[in-house]
């Protein structure tokens, strides 16, 4: 056998891992760069859930989407392009197609919450004449990526006569930010040097300085939370117990960022998983008259398992599919829902971790997702042997490379890390019960979960390229 016969060989016989900047046009690449530009700003202006929903609502409305309970009243085939919005925390989006929506949809659906701090609802207390604020943390975080950095407060609050208060400090220049102390490593020797991670950093210690100027005379108790509670009166009219019916999120304080001497990465907090609420969201947008209904889900609650009214396991997505099976003209009963439902094609919007190359050792090299190499099908998520997973069918991933391959997607395959080494999950079970086909299909970033998380640009943009094409392809 000579070269020229071998080189054809493996040509043929080999999978091929393409960087995706080596995939990129001339055009595309400009294209690229003024997409992360918008991703960014979407960023910036979605560091909560409620926020996020408001950034994807404006955007529907603007590309000429209307809210479906107003549609569902007029009972009317006339728009196409249809929102609904549930509890400020989670939206969906539909673009009706050709085919009635019993013989399947294509949906897309990611989540719009981040792992980050809550304040509790009795917050404020004092201490060695320091003002502080108790939280605790929602999902999973490595606690000490929280410490000595600055902090945000992002929410809402409710106040005794039902007002509605929105809460955002620590964003502005001129604004002051929060922060959770950190010991001294001259001090920190027997007090945790030989703990365990896990025992060092304490969660009831993940407390915020809130100020420490005293409000009073001396002999007054508590008199620096009285200040900080007096500041708060006057500017927003709240008192303490209004922090009862409260949702207070601490986040970082902060932009996006470009990273790298050439821009080529994307550095901000709450990418997983924006990033593919985003992708997603810029996809639907762009469809017209596609042949199957397409449907985008953000949903809330997935860091802590998707529970809740506003996660994947609540019946956001049953209730929604029937109202555009309403606006159809179909029957909405139960038998023309389950139809439709197990009849769709899905996909779990979400990221996989990006093999590091400081921690390769974690990982399987050979089924990692690396960062750069486009967008990231996982097969199967879970712990251990597959526990907690859907485990997507062969017939579904081929058909999801085959659509990636005709427009031309750098793809790559991922799972979480080494057998055993530890693992996570995603929606993909929550709608796998329905019966329809799902794969986890998202981008690969590195430092996963942490207050400044590592995406590629061109990751970010085959993404969305990739589920633009699942929508437009009739799978």
């Amino acid at each position: 056998m000579n070269k020229h016969e071998l080189k054809k060989i493996k040509k043929t016989l080999l999978k091929k891992e393409i960087l995706a900047f080596d995939q990129l046009t001339k055009s595309q690449k400009t294209k690229l760069f003024k997409f992360s530009e918008t991703y960014k700003n979407f960023l910036n202006q979605s560091k909560t859930e409620r926020e996020a929903t408001r950034q994807i609502i404006a955007a529907a409305k603007a590309g000429g989407f209307v809210d479906i309970d107003i549609q569902t009243e007029k009972n009317s085939k006339d728009t196409r392009k249809i929102y609904k919005v549930f509890q400020g925390r989670c939206v969906a989006l539909a673009v009706l197609g050709e085919k009635n929506p019993v013989s399947g949809t294509n949906i897309i659906v990611s989540h719009i919450d981040s792992p980050r701090l809550d304040l509790k609802q009795n917050p404020f207390y004092e201490d060695l004449n320091i003002g502080l604020m108790k939280t605790h943390y929602y999902g999973g975080i490595r606690k000490y990526h929280w410490l000595a950095v600055p902090l945000a407060l992002h929410g809402i609050i409710i106040t005794s006569d039902n007002k509605t208060i929105s809460i955002e400090v620590g964003e502005d220049p001129c604004d002051p930010v929060f922060t959770v102390t950190d010991l001294l490593p001259h001090l920190a020797g027997k007090s945790q040097g030989n703990k365990k991670i896990s025992e060092v950093f304490e969660g009831e210690k993940l407390n915020l300085l809130a100020g420490s100027i005293p409000l009073g005379s001396e002999d007054e108790k508590d008199r620096v939370k009285l200040g900080v509670l007096n500041l708060l009166y006057e500017k927003y009219g709240i008192i303490e117990e209004d922090f009862i019916s409260a949702e207070i999120e601490v986040v970082p304080a902060g932009k996006a960022r470009d990273i790298g001497f050439d821009r080529s990465m994307i550095g901000s907090y709450g990418q997983d998983d924006r990033i593919c609420a985003y992708t997603s969201l810029e996809a639907i947008l762009g469809m017209q008259h596609p042949d199957k209904t397409s449907i985008a889900m953000f949903f809330d609650k997935e860091e802590i398992g998707s529970e809740g009214s506003s996660g994947a396991k609540s019946s956001f997505l049953e209730d929604f599919m029937s109202d555009l099976l309403f606006i159809n003209g179909q029957d909405t009963d139960n038998r023309s829902l389950r139809k439709a439902l197990i009849n769709s094609s899905c996909l779990s919007a979400d990221v996989n971790a990006a093999m590091d190359p400081d921690f390769k050792d974690v990982h399987e090299a050979m089924n990692a997702a690396n960062l750069g190499f486009g967008i990231c099908m996982t097969k199967f998520t879970g712990v251990a042997g597959k526990s907690g997973s859907s485990d997507a069918s062969a017939e579904f991933l081929g058909k999801i490379r085959q659509i990636f391959n005709k427009n031309k997607i750098a793809w790559q395959t991922g799972e979480l890390g080494k057998i055993d080494q530890g693992g996570g999950g995603t929606v993909a079970k929550f709608l796998a019960k329905f019966g329809m086909d799902v794969l986890d299909c998202g981008p690969a970033v590195l430092s996963m979960h942490s207050p400044f998380e590592v995406s590629s640009k061109a990751d970010v943009f085959m993404t969305y390229l990739g589920y633009k094409a699942f929508y437009s392809d009739n799978v």
